[in-house]
């Protein structure tokens, strides 16, 4: 039997794939990183958004769950 692939996880992803991912428009990614308020590459005309900083703007952005009063 061969070994079983491992899924690939990309490093970097494009406006419209972290806009799929976080539900944050790609218009808003675009503005963070011209801003500098995250961190980005531009190859060519494509500008890539790093996974880790997908994961840090999803995480700031988290709220834990707050209890209703009875």
């Amino acid at each position: 039997m061969g070994k079983e692939a491992k899924p690939i996880e990309r490093e970097y992803l494009g406006v419209d794939d972290a806009e799929t991912l976080s539900g944050r428009s790609r218009w808003t990614w675009r503005r963070d990183a011209y801003a500098g308020k995250v961190a980005s590459v531009k190859l060519g005309r494509r500008l890539l958004i790093p996974m880790s900083e997908i994961r840090r703007v999803m995480a700031e952005g988290y709220r834990p769950a707050v209890e209703q009063p009875k």
